[in-house]
C-alpha cells in the first residue's frame, strides 16, 4: 500500500497504537544533524533511521555514493523497530520526503508494502501534534519478519545501457535543473547527466506548502513526460539513488505503478570508465569518462 497520511490521521493511528513510526531526517552536508535533531525532539514513539548507516550499505564506486544496503541487515532494522509484514509503517523527514522515501522504496524492494509517508513531514506535525525526547525500546519491540526480495525493481548499469540503446525505457533524472544540465555540481566530481535522461526535479511533485500534488495532476504530468512509454519502462535516477525515489513514489500515487530505480544513479555512472556523459541540452558538450 503506497500512500500519504496527514498529521491528523497519524494522531489517530497513534491513539490506536497501530503504526511503526520512522524518523528519517538527514542532511547531506552534515551527516549527524538529522539524528541530533531527532534526539532533541521527534514524533512520540518514532524510531530513527540514518541514511548512511541504515539506508545504504557498502559497495564499489560504481554502486554510487549510497549503495543499496544488505537486505538482511535492513530487515533486521525493521524487526528492531517492531515492523512486521502487516503492521503499518509511517515515515517522515523534514525535506518533503526526499530522504524518507528511500526508506519507503527499500521496504517495497523487500516486500513490505504497508508504508505511508507523512505528507508535509516534520513541519506539518509541528502544527498539529505533540513531540517527545523519549527513545523507543527497540528490544521489546522486536518482531519476526520475513522478506521477499523483488530484484526487478532495481536496474543495474548493464540493464540501463541496454534499454537506453534499444529505446526501451525512459530515464528520469530527479536532480535540480542546474545539476542535470551540468551548470553546478556541489557533490559529485563531474557535472552533467546520463545521455538520454530527461529532467523532472522533485519539487515538481509538490505544492507551495511542500505537500504532494493531487494524484490526478501528477498523473497528467507524468503521462505527458512519458510520451507513450509504459510505467514499467520508466527508470528513475538522481545523484545517488535517494531523491529518485521521490519521483517513483509520485508515479505510484498517480496510479502509474511499476517504474524502477537505477540505484547507483549519476555518482555510480561517472565511476565507470567508458560511460558517456552530457552537459547542457545534449548538444553543448558530450564526453567519455576515463577513470584513472
Amino acid at each position: 500500500m503506497t500512500g500519504l497520511v496527514n498529521a491528523e490521521e497519524l494522531q489517530q493511528m497513534i491513539a490506536d497504537d497501530s503504526p511503526v513510526i520512522v524518523d528519517c531526517r538527514y542532511r547531506l552536508d552534515q551527516a549527524d544533524a538529522g539524528e541530533q535533531a531527532y534526539q532533541v525532539s521527534h514524533i512520540p514513539g518514532a524510531h530513527y533511521a540514518h541514511l548512511g548507516r541504515n539506508l545504504a550499505g557498502a559497495g564499489s564506486a560504481s554502486a554510487g555514493r549510497h549503495p543499496l544496503p544488505d537486505p538482511g541487515r535492513f530487515v533486521a532494522l525493521l524487526r528492531r523497530f517492531g515492523a512486521g509484514q502487516d503492521r503499518p509503517i509511517v515515515i517522515y523527514d523534514d525535506a518533503a520526503g526526499l530522504i524518507a522515501l528511500r526508506f519507503w522504496w527499500l521496504c517495497r524492494w523487500l516486500g513490505f508494502d504497508h508504508v505511508r509517508l507523512l505528507d508535509g513531514g516534520w513541519q506539518a506535525w509541528l502544527h498539529r501534534g505533540d513531540t517527545s525526547r523519549e527513545l523507543p525500546d527497540t528490544e521489546s519491540a522486536e518482531v519476526s519478519a520475513d522478506y521477499q526480495l523483488r530484484p526487478h525493481l532495481a536496474v543495474n548499469s548493464a540493464e540501463l545501457k541496454r534499454e537506453l540503446a534499444q529505446d526501451q525505457c525512459l530515464l528520469i533524472d530527479a536532480r535540480a535543473a542546474g545539476r542535470y544540465c551540468g551548470e553546478v555540481e556541489p557533490i559529485d566530481p563531474i557535472a552533467g547527466h546520463i545521455p538520454g535522461a530527461v529532467n523532472r526535479p522533485t519539487d515538481a511533485n509538490l505544492d507551495a506548502n511542500g505537500k504532494f500534488l493531487p494524484a490526478d495532476l501528477l498523473r497528467q504530468q507524468f503521462l505527458e513526460l512519458m510520451a507513450g512509454k509504459t510505467p514499467q519502462q520508466v527508470i528513475h535516477s538522481c545523484g545517488s539513488g535517494v531523491s529518485a525515489c521521490h519521483n517513483l513514489f509520485a508515479m505510484e500515487l498517480a496510479g502509474l505503478t511499476g517504474s524502477r530505480l537505477f540505484a547507483p544513479s549519476w555518482s555510480g555512472w561517472i565511476a565507470e570508465s567508458g560511460n558517456r556523459y552530457v552537459r547542457g541540452d545534449g548538444r553543448d558538450e558530450t564526453g567519455l569518462l576515463t577513470i584513472s
